[in-house]
C-alpha cells in the first residue's frame, strides 16, 4: 500500500487571534478621532467644537465619527477615560524606572519628585490636551462616565497619598495630608493655563520649583 504524506495540521497561534486589515484601521480611526477631538475640545471648549470639526480634523465626513461614538459627548467622556489611562500607565512606568535605577529604596521626596514631573509630562507633555480636557470640560459629562473617570482619578491620586503621609511623618510637609493633596493638584493643574512650552522653563526647572514650594529640606 502507498503510503502519502499527511499534511501537518496548521499551527494555532497562541493568544488573540491577529486583528484584521479592517480592525486595525477601525482602531486607528477610533484614535485619530480621540487625538483631534481632544486637540479641538482644548482649543475651542467642548460646546464650541462640532463632530464636524473632530470628522474634518481627520479627514472624515462629517457623519464618520458617529460610527465610532454615539454622540459628541461620548467622545468626550473618551477623551477623557483615554487621557486617565494613559496617565496612570504614565505613573507607574516612571515609578518603575525610577526605582530600577535607584541604587536603593526611594526616600518620599524622591518619590514626590518622580510624581511631580509625571504629572507634568501628562499634563504638560507631547500629546497631552487629553487631562486639561477633563479638568475643564468635566460638567459636560453624564453621570455614568463621570463615575468612571472619577474612579480613575481616584486610583492616580491614592499613589500620592502614601508618599505625602511620609513627607508629614518626616516634617518636609505641613498640615493636613489630605488637604495638601488638593492644594498640590490645583497648583500643577493651573499650569496647563499658563506654561509656555516654547518659553524659558522646561518641565524639569518647573518640577524643582513646584517641590520647593510644596515642601521643605527637598533632597
Amino acid at each position: 500500500m502507498d503510503a502519502q504524506a499527511t499534511p501537518a495540521p496548521e499551527r494555532r497561534s497562541r493568544g488573540r487571534p491577529r486583528k484584521t486589515a479592517d480592525e486595525r484601521d477601525d482602531g486607528n480611526r477610533r484614535q485619530a478621532l480621540l487625538r483631534a477631538a481632544a486637540r479641538l475640545f482644548r482649543q475651542k471648549g467642548f460646546a464650541a467644537t462640532s463632530t464636524r470639526d473632530i470628522a474634518a480634523a481627520v479627514g472624515m465626513r462629517s457623519g464618520s465619527p458617529f460610527y465610532h461614538f454615539e454622540n459628541k459627548e461620548a467622545l468626550l467622556a473618551a477623551v477623557m477615560e483615554e487621557g486617565m489611562q494613559r496617565a496612570l500607565r504614565h505613573q507607574r512606568e516612571r515609578m518603575d524606572a525610577a526605582v530600577a535605577a535607584a541604587p536603593g529604596p526611594l526616600s518620599a521626596s524622591e518619590c514626590l519628585r518622580v510624581l511631580v514631573r509625571g504629572h507634568f509630562d501628562n499634563l504638560l507633555g507631547p500629546e497631552s490636551d487629553h487631562i486639561p480636557v477633563m479638568l475643564y470640560e468635566w460638567r459636560w459629562l453624564a453621570p455614568q462616565p463621570k463615575r468612571v473617570v472619577s474612579e480613575l482619578m481616584a486610583e492616580y491620586e491614592a499613589v500620592w497619598v502614601p508618599v505625602l503621609q511620609a513627607l508629614r511623618r518626616e516634617g518636609a510637609l505641613r498640615g493636613d495630608t489630605a488637604l495638601a493633596r488638593l492644594l498640590i493638584f490645583g497648583a500643577l493643574n493651573w499650569t496647563a493655563q499658563w506654561y509656555d512650552p516654547e518659553g524659558p522653563t522646561t518641565l524639569d526647572g518647573l518640577t524643582e520649583a513646584a517641590l520647593q514650594l510644596f515642601v521643605k529640606d527637598m533632597e
